[in-house]
């Protein structure tokens, strides 16, 4: 696998990511918290591509590791910036999954 490939994977999986990193935020957190939240789910899901592109073995490779866990941060932060907070997707994936108190129901 060369760099452009690792690169090509990690922004093909950050672009997506917001989207389920949006099922697990609430609304209500902080935005440190929600920070917090973005940059773990990406290190997770760059290691889960990385594994899935070039098996346990391509942990080897630090350099191709490395850009595919940066790749998959940047399209993750960048694509929720521009596309999926203007759009409203990623909130309203946020507020229909957080559960409502009895108060909220009314």
């Amino acid at each position: 696998m060369s760099t452009l490939q690792s690169l090509t994977t990690g922004a093909e999986v950050g672009a997506v990511l917001p989207l389920l990193t949006a099922v697990v935020q609430r609304p209500a957190w902080p935005a440190k918290w929600k920070k917090i939240v973005a940059v773990v789910a990406a290190l997770i899901a760059g290691v889960a591509a990385v594994a899935a592109d070039g098996g346990l073995d391509q942990f080897q490779h630090g350099k191709l590791t490395a850009a595919t866990l940066l790749g998959v941060l940047a399209a993750a932060q960048t694509s929720y910036d521009l596309l999926w907070k203007p759009s409203k997707l990623a909130p309203m994936i946020e507020a229909l999954t957080t559960k409502k108190t009895p108060q909220q129901a009314e």
